[in-house]
């Protein structure tokens, strides 16, 4: 049985550059990472002791999460992908010997990475192509409240499952309980390959729902490998392969526009950061 994946909240419009207040790790080590044949990234952040290990880590992947931003929003050298750390951390303990929480943690990765590698950045709002996420005539069943929250990879409680009689339809998501806010802000993740952007919700429904929709995996489709399909009204149904891009999907399925769109973002420009941070 699959997994339900489970709702992730947005990172918001907003990125917040510096704590109030500097906290910092105890102790913290930072090494070169030894290549890896797999190029496998372990990584083990939490409260329950205070520690924080990245294994084989970007800074790229550091900065997203020290600054609680998306890929997308990062804009720095190449080489922020490339260059790889082991870091381990040691946070010192909360008031009352209580336990350090994430956001805590978040915070200490930042503050190391400034004095580490120098790092200095700054925020600027620049015009990007993302999908917006719009009501035409929803096609949606109201969700029972009780039950939890999430979507899968594979059929609903109906059992049916288009992808034996159409190979090509090799994606089928069930969602259930899910907000169209919710459902917008996990796409990216949900739909790999589709949307490389936060998806704006804007279809002012408030509910929440149940629903599964079925669609072909982005390789699958016309055009070059890694751009978006067309939307919905282009030339997304004529494919001849019989493919379905996920924006016909949502709107033949769902009763729902799913369009690129220009609007403005934030990112979060990386201005200056070493290569090799200074001496552990």
């Amino acid at each position: 049985m699959k997994s339900w994946i489970p709702v992730l909240l947005s990172c918001g419009a907003a990125i917040a550059q510096q704590p109030a207040e500097k906290i910092a790790f105890e102790v913290a080590s930072i090494k070169t990472a030894q290549p890896s044949p797999m190029g496998q990234i372990r990584v083990q952040m939490g409260s329950d002791n205070g520690m924080l290990r990245y294994t084989n880590v970007s800074l790229k992947d550091c900065i997203r999460t020290a600054f609680r931003v998306k890929d997308f929003q990062v804009d720095g050298p190449e080489w922020l992908d490339s260059a790889r750390f082991d870091i381990t951390a040691k946070a010192p303990a909360g008031p009352g010997g209580s336990e350090v929480d994430f956001e805590d943690l978040r915070l200490m990765l930042r503050a190391l990475l400034l004095d580490r590698f120098e790092l200095k950045t700054h925020l600027e709002e620049r015009p990007v192509d993302g999908y917006v996420l719009s009501a035409v005539k929803p096609k949606l069943q109201k969700a029972d409240p009780s039950n939890r929250t999430g979507c899968k990879e594979g059929p609903g409680p109906d059992g049916k499952d288009p992808r034996i009689a159409n190979p090509i339809l090799s994606r089928l998501l069930t969602c259930q309980n899910m907000t169209m806010a919710q459902f917008a802000d996990q796409l990216p993740n949900l739909a790999n390959g589709y949307a490389h952007v936060q998806v704006l919700d804007a279809t002012g429904l408030a509910d929440a729902y149940d629903f599964t929709i079925s669609f072909s995996a982005v390789g699958l489709l016309r055009g070059l490998p890694g751009q978006p399909p067309p939307a919905p009204g282009a030339n997304a149904a004529s494919d001849p392969s019989g493919a379905v891009s996920l924006p016909e999907a949502v709107s033949k399925q769902l009763g729902l526009k799913l369009e690129l769109k220009k609007r403005p973002m934030q990112v979060l420009v990386v201005d200056h950061i070493n290569e090799k941070p200074t001496d552990n």
